[in-house]
């Protein structure tokens, strides 16, 4: 079956033997490929309200509509037909443009039986969330089971401008204990420094979380004019320095590697 690159945000539909049918498994392209090569996205809207959040936009929502998270109809299901047509194994992010672990009231287990049907098909699920505690660590052992991984995005080290840019998700030192625990259990842990909206504070976090997360993804800020005041060079070489004198892995996404040049 030839499958449709698409952008992170698009709600993906393919000709089947009943009309048109949602597809969840899908290839992003652009700088979320640089992330993961493929993805789904399992809700729709994400409560955390962050305010440099892009994907409202682009899926032409206000952004109080966008903070109501809603399941996408029958996702499971579709996940499961497009499991059974793809051949082969990859890594697949849960999820782009929706948090993994929404409201309770939402998430009713979807999360942990997406991540066990990942799994069974061969794949390695790929979790990147602004969640912590226990909602997350409840997967922990499909993740173990499945080779999979835990990240987390981290924006500041402290409360007081997360819940200023960030209002609706775990705060950070919830979300850096999310990540100890899952390295104590041996899953692969990684942090996606994407927005960076103060390097300083970028950098601080690398120094905190050395301990226990095994991979820093590293971006710019991007779609807001006052990332225009940032010294991008200057940031994304002393981000390299200190990753690789830590000996971390790490990725310098595109748009930031080309300000480094």
């Amino acid at each position: 079956m030839h499958w449709t690159k698409v952008t992170d945000c698009e709600a993906t539909r393919y000709p089947g033997h009943r009309g048109e049918r949602l597809m969840v498994l899908y290839q992003p392209k652009g700088a979320a490929r640089e992330y993961c090569e493929w993805a789904a996205n399992l809700y729709r809207g994400c409560a955390h309200g962050c305010t440099y959040c892009y994907a409202p936009a682009v899926l032409r929502e206000d952004r109080e509509t966008f903070r109501r998270v809603r399941p996408r109809p029958g996702v499971l299901d579709h996940l499961r037909h497009d499991l059974a047509r793809e051949q082969g194994a990859h890594d697949v992010l849960l999820c782009f443009t929706c948090d993994p672990y929404p409201p309770e009231a939402v998430e009713q287990g979807t999360t942990r039986r997406a991540i066990g049907m990942l799994g069974r098909a061969g794949h390695r699920p790929i979790i990147l969330s602004k969640a912590g505690g226990a909602p997350a660590e409840r997967d922990f052992d499909l993740l173990a089971q499945f080779s999979g991984q835990f990240g987390a995005t981290l924006t500041f080290p402290d409360a007081e401008r997360s819940r200023l840019w960030e209002p609706g998700a775990a705060l950070p030192a919830e979300r850096m204990e999310t990540l100890r625990r899952a390295h104590a259990q041996g899953i692969p842990t990684w942090v996606s420094l994407e927005p960076v909206l103060d390097p300083e504070a970028s950098l601080d976090l690398i120094g905190l979380t050395k301990t226990y997360v095994d991979t820093y993804k590293v971006g710019r800020w991007n779609h807001d004019t006052r990332a225009n005041a940032i010294d991008w060079s200057d940031f994304g070489h002393r981000a390299e320095t200190l990753l690789k004198k830590l000996g971390k892995t790490y990725l310098i996404k595109a748009g930031l590697r080309k300000e480094m040049r």
